[in-house]
């Protein structure tokens, strides 16, 4: 399928800096020309994660990435976390950015984050990408997230963070890209456990399934083929409920989708944000 070809990459950190918003100092990066394009990571993730995206579309897009609150070298902010922290946090660096409207990409929690925006200020949106993304858990779903949520709460983080490796990567991955897995568990290894705890409650308690045809801007929803989290139902509850929304189901990938098949991704976005001409600005 062409996924993995140059997507392993060691995370890079030149060119960052910071804004404070209120008590909490945002770690970000603004990169390339031309359409504005913001882009949200997931739990314990950072900025690094969008470079193999950022670096195929900064030709044509001015990409903001930055770390979430508790993440990366943003503030460790402790305590609990609102889904409109993050709102606000997105909101204040795009001001800063001059994103006056602006494209919105999220991956999972990022994902629930952008849908939120959506949802409430969709005036500053041009066009939504929506990556391994939740909405409409079952039942059984909820429960399987509130379980893991449960053990990071009393402290198990490293088997969570094992047990995700498989949820994220496939083995043939992780077989052809050793300095690239032992680099994301480094990374992980650095989180704060609080902080994580704090965002994944966020994700395991958020879901915006029912509101999802109040979106009307253009949306390209994406997921991979094996990812049990954020898996095809869900993509296709959102595909349903968005009018004019746009689905593409990866084949042989799971959640990971910006590390894996980083290239599909950056296509994915380029022809659908590129599309963008004649949209309500």
């Amino acid at each position: 399928m062409g996924a993995a070809t140059g997507a392993a990459r060691v995370p890079q950190t030149a060119g960052v800096t910071s804004l404070r918003v209120g008590e909490v100092t945002l770690n970000y990066r603004l990169q390339g020309s031309g359409e504005p394009l913001v882009c949200i990571h997931g739990v314990g993730s950072y900025l690094e994660a969008w470079d193999g995206v950022a670096e195929r579309l900064s030709d044509r897009f001015r990409i903001l990435s930055f770390d979430l609150r508790g993440h990366g070298r943003s503030s460790k902010v402790r305590g609990r976390y609102e889904i409109d922290d993050f709102v606000g946090d997105v909101l204040a660096l795009a001001d800063h950015a001059g994103f006056e409207t602006f494209h919105l990409a999220g991956f999972s929690l990022g994902g629930l984050i952008a849908q939120r925006i959506a949802l409430t200020h969709p005036a500053r949106l041009r066009r939504l990408v929506l990556l391994a993304t939740v909405a409409g858990r079952t039942e059984e779903e909820r429960e399987r997230v509130a379980a893991r949520l449960a053990a990071l709460q009393a402290g198990d983080r490293g088997s969570h963070y094992d047990a995700s490796l498989s949820r994220w990567l496939t083995e043939a991955f992780q077989a052809r890209n050793p300095d690239l897995i032992a680099t994301l568990r480094q990374r992980n290894a650095e989180n704060d456990p609080e902080c994580y705890a704090a965002a994944y409650r966020v994700l395991a308690q958020t879901d915006f399934g029912g509101l999802l045809d109040q979106i009307r801007m253009p949306v390209l929803i994406a997921t991979g083929e094996e990812d049990a989290g954020s898996n095809p139902r869900m993509a296709r509850h959102m595909h349903e409920r968005i009018s004019g929304s746009q689905l593409h189901v990866l084949p042989g990938l799971r959640h990971s989708i910006l590390t894996e098949a980083t290239e599909q991704v950056a296509a994915l976005m380029r022809g659908f944000l590129s599309s963008s001409a004649g949209d309500a600005q």
